[in-house]
Formats: C-alpha cells, structure tokens, sequence
C-alpha cells in the first residue's frame, strides 16, 4: 500500500517513490535478521493470532518522550481514512486509526491479529461474516465508538465517486456491491452490513471471500460517526482512535501529531505510545534531507527520512550503518503495456528491445532498494514460486534493438507507434524517457512520449482512455495482506479496467473466472495456484517487470532501533523511540 494501488505506485521515472501498496518481511536499522543488501527477499506469511490481546509487547530498549522529525520528498495525497491506499498515508493512519483487525509485527513478520473487533467467524456458506466488537473503545474527544459508527465507515467506501484513491475489493465481494453508491447518494440502508446489538457487526458477501480479516485492517475500516462525516473536508481533521491525533496540519506540507489521551494500550495488542508526538515534513530535497540525517546535527539527530536511499549516499554509510534502516517491501514495478492497444507479437518486440540496464542505471537503483523482476508477485508472497523466466521479461539486460525489429518487421508492424506519458520538470524523468525512446526507435518504433508536468502526470497516467499505449498507472503494485488474493483479482479481472487499477487492461471472461475460482479456495488449496496464473498472465506480456524494490532508509543517531513493517515497505512508525 506507497500507495495507491496496494497501491498503485507513484513511481518516478523508474522507480517508485516509496508509494505503493504492501507486505513483506523486514529488518532493523543494525540489518540483523532479513534483506540487507545482498540479501534476497524471503516469503511471508499469512499468519494470525486470534486471541492476542493488549497491551503490545514493550519494544526492548525503548523509552518513553520526545519528539520525532519524519521527512519525505513526497506528500502523502490524503488523510481520509476511506481514500487511504498509498503505503506512506497508510504508515501514518496506523497511529490515528484503529480497524476491525490490525498486524503485529513479530521478528519481522506481520500476523493478523484482533483490534477493534475479532479476526470474525464465516457461515457454513461462506457468505456472511460475524464480528464481535470490543467494548469500550473511545474517540479522541472521549466519547463512545460504537458498531454502528464501523457500520457507516462501510458504507461510506462505496462513494468511490468522492473517495476515488481508496480501495475497492468490498464493490467486487461485499453483496450488492455493485449497485450501493454509499449514504450521500444512496443513503445508509445497504444490504451488505448490519449491525446486532452493541457489540455486533455482519457482514454480508455476493461470493466468498477468505481474506476479508486481512483487507478489515485497511483505514477505510476505521470506524466514523455519521454525524461527524464532513465528506471532504474530514481529511483535514480526522477523528483518532489510535495513540495519536492531529494537533496541527498543513496539507501538503506538514503534520504535527500529539498523544491521543482516551486511546487505552490496555485494549490494543500491537500499538505502542512511546514519543510524545512527530513532526512530518514533506516537499523536502531528499538528498539534502538524508546527508543532513546522516550527519545528525542538532534536530537532526532525532530524524528519520523515509525517501528511498539515494545512491550517492552509500559512501557515507560505511562509517553508518547503524543509521541504515533496512528490509523489504512488498512491491513489484513494471512498465506497463496497454494489450487493448498493442497486439501481442508488438509486446514482445518492445520487451526484446527494453534498455532495462540503462534504465536501472539512470534511476539510481541499487542492491539496496531493489531487486531485478520476473514475475507479477514478488518473492514475499506466499505462492510466489521462481519459474523460468518469460523471455526477455527478466528485469535486466540492455536490450536488442536489432532483433527486436527483426520481429517487428516479421510481424508487419514496422512503425508501430507507441505514446507514454512522463514528468518533464525533472531531470531524471526526462533521461528515462529518452533512454526508452532512443531504444525503441533504434527497433524500428515510431515513439511519441508526451511531457506533463508534475502535477497532472498522476491523473493523465490513470486515465485509461488517455492517447497512450504504455506506462499507465499503476505503475507496480504491493500486497495489500500477503497472498495472491491481493494482487490478481485486482489487476486482472474485467472489471480492474473500470476500477483504474489494471495491469494490461486484459479483459478475458474465461481468465475471470480462473481467478474468482482461485480466490474462491481456501489460502491452503489457492497459494499454490497463484504461480500458475502468474507466469500464464506473464506470457501475455501485459507489463515489462523491473524490480522488486526493498526498504532502506536513514534515521539519525539518536533514534532508537527501528524495524520495518512488512505490510507497507516503510518503517514502523508506532514502535519507534528516542534514546534521550
């Protein structure tokens, strides 16, 4: 969850910003245990603990006080619980939000376990779900949070209208889905959710669906009163249930956070309330944000930059490394081919010519931030399996423009034209575009790259019906919870067309249903299925994959050990210290 697209990823010419969706195992900052940069990424789990209970383990070594500088080049595009799905929004929502379920993050591997409510029970017929709710949960301002307030949280997800980022499996899955426009337009009698009594919420499904504990620890499952809704404007001022709350925003730039006073960690398994607040800073240089970390001056000294480390920086790190926040994320990026409007035999022309060394290089990629791909799912997800690589779709290689011609020309497509939108304000992206566009050129394509502005490329790359034929959004994908249950239904169903989340834009009612049917099975009889389908979608040729990317950030020299959460590619917020 970067993220949009479990997120869809905002990526910046080849690679992606810390923006996408997520899960995946991680390590702390002195790189014991899980990826470190020669490492590989290790598989997942999807493990759960339904009776956990509060309070969390205490973090060995943390103490309490301070206050932490969070800094990022990158703004998180909101605040709104229900149009959360950016992994860096997502980090964030985990100290104001509680949800139905949450991850505990245990030796680096996240198990589901229960917050606001239990882990559920489902039907014999596997189309209603129960949860039981715990009881005296309170709001910042002291009052009651009831079932009926997650009830609404609900329904309000379906205004996709109005909340257009955030996720959508409950319109696929959830009963009558597909007609509900949520309460502004279809008011709050839904036939999908009810509420029993005062502890009791029921959820009721058009077709199975075994992963809906996982998808219940999103924020759009956080619960809020309907009195207090302010549609749009509640981004400014969410209400928190979590160990913190807004005390000051400034949207796009800064957020300050205080403790919550009426958030009881005797009620919450996983959370911690260890610094008296934290201070985001967004629309900062990178670069100059993480020598400045590194060198730990003054404030600095209390900071952590979640930007992806900058390849000029390694050199520091030598004397560092303690400051180095390492592990992995739960994403793969891809450059995507538009199979409405590129045939076959032209796709795999452009994966014959694709400069991916080149790419890579201009990126400023490293061992340290990713890892070159083959597949749609990443090695963390349980299923993943290693097959042998579609042809020229491996993540590496400079590309042959020469053979790739031949083919072109085989194929009676000589001129073939293809259009991608890129960010021409920065100097990176201008250099990718045109390393794609000399390669291409050289295989006998006619290229049309069109130059946007940093502002709208997010809008014009998810404009499905926009004059381009490569390089929408989204532009690499995380996993929502750690199965194939998070990636392919959401990507290559039909229907991901109409969502603005596809990769390839496949419309295949036949391969629709080898998917419902996979997602069908219970997680023991589907994992093995999803790498099946992986490398039969692969061989269509609907992405170029180029890497699976990994976490390493820097912090300064007076915060504490800090690990990464698995679910989000990102440092874990929540359990984070100073040391004085």
């Amino acid at each position: 969850m970067a993220r949009r697209f479990n997120v869809a990823v905002a990526a910046t010419a080849a690679v992606a910003l810390g923006l996408a969706g997520c899960s995946s195992p991680s390590s702390n900052n002195d790189s014991s245990g899980g990826s470190n940069d020669s490492g590989k990424i290790t598989t997942q789990s999807n493990a759960l603990d339904p009776s956990a209970k509060g309070p969390a383990k205490d973090v060995p070594g943390a103490r309490k006080g301070g206050i932490l500088n969070v800094q990022a080049q990158t703004t998180p595009n909101t605040l709104d619980p229900t149009d959360i799905y950016y992994v860096d929004s997502n980090e964030i929502g985990k100290l104001l939000f509680r949800t139905p379920t949450q991850f505990d993050i245990r030796d680096g591997k996240p198990t589901l376990v229960p917050d606001l409510t239990d882990l559920g029970t489902v039907s014999a017929d596997k189309l209603t779900w129960t949860f039981k709710m715990q009881q005296g949960i309170k709001y910042e301002d002291g009052s009651p949070v009831k079932v009926e307030d997650l009830a609404y949280a609900i329904k309000r997800s379906f205004a996709h209208d109005v909340y257009v980022n955030g996720p959508t499996y409950q319109m696929s899955y959830f009963k009558d889905g597909d007609k509900y426009k949520g309460p502004y337009k279809d008011g709050t009698n839904y036939s999908g959710v009810e509420t029993q009594g005062t502890d009791t919420l029921i959820i009721h499904l058009a077709t199975p669906f075994s992963d809906l504990p996982f998808y219940m620890s999103f924020p759009m499952f956080t619960p809020i009163p309907e009195a207090k809704d302010t549609k749009q404007d509640y981004k400014n001022k969410p209400i928190a249930t979590g160990p913190y709350k807004f005390k000051s925003y400034q949207a796009g730039t800064s957020l300050v956070l205080e403790k919550n006073t009426n958030w009881d960690p005797n009620t919450d398994p996983a959370r911690h309330q260890y610094l008296d607040g934290y201070n985001f800073q967004w629309g900062v240089d990178a670069v100059k944000s993480q020598t400045a970390v590194l060198n730990s001056n003054g404030e600095d000294a209390n900071a952590i930059n979640y930007d992806v480390l900058d390849a000029t920086l390694i050199p520091q790190l030598a004397n560092k490394k303690s400051q180095l926040v390492q592990g992995e994320s739960p994403c793969t990026i891809v450059w995507q081919l538009d199979s409405r409007k590129i045939p076959l035999e032209v796709r795999k022309a452009i994966a014959k010519a694709y400069p991916n060394d080149q790419l890579w290089k201009a990126a400023g990629l490293n061992d340290y931030v990713a890892e070159p791909a083959s597949t749609v799912m990443p090695p963390s997800v349980p299923g993943y399996e290693k097959y042998t690589p579609v042809p020229d779709l491996t993540g590496t290689g400079p590309g042959d423009p020469a053979a790739a011609k031949a083919m072109l020309e085989a194929a009676g497509k000589s001129g073939f034209e293809l259009s991608w939108y890129y960010d021409n304000t920065k100097p990176q992206t201008q250099q990718a575009s045109q390393i794609r566009a000399d390669a291409l050129t050289k295989a006998g394509f006619k290229v049309k790259p069109i130059g946007v502005a940093t502002a709208d490329l997010r809008t014009k790359k998810g404009d499905y019906d926009a004059p381009v034929n490569m390089g929408q959004s989204p532009a690499g994908w995380c996993s929502d919870w750690p199965a194939g249950g998070s990636w392919f239904p959401v990507l290559f169903r039909s229907q991901s067309i109409d969502e603005g989340q596809s990769w390839g834009m496949l419309s295949d009612p036949a391969l629709d249903k080898e998917i419902n049917d996979t997602a069908n099975l219970p997680a023991d009889q589907s994992t093995p299925k999803w790498a099946a389908l992986d490398k039969k979608i692969m061989e269509q040729y609907i992405a170029i994959p180029t890497y699976y990317d990994k976490l390493a950030v820097v912090q300064g020299t007076n915060v504490g050990t800090t690990v990464g959460d698995p679910t989000m590619g990102m440092p874990l917020f929540g359990s984070m210290y100073l040391k004085s």
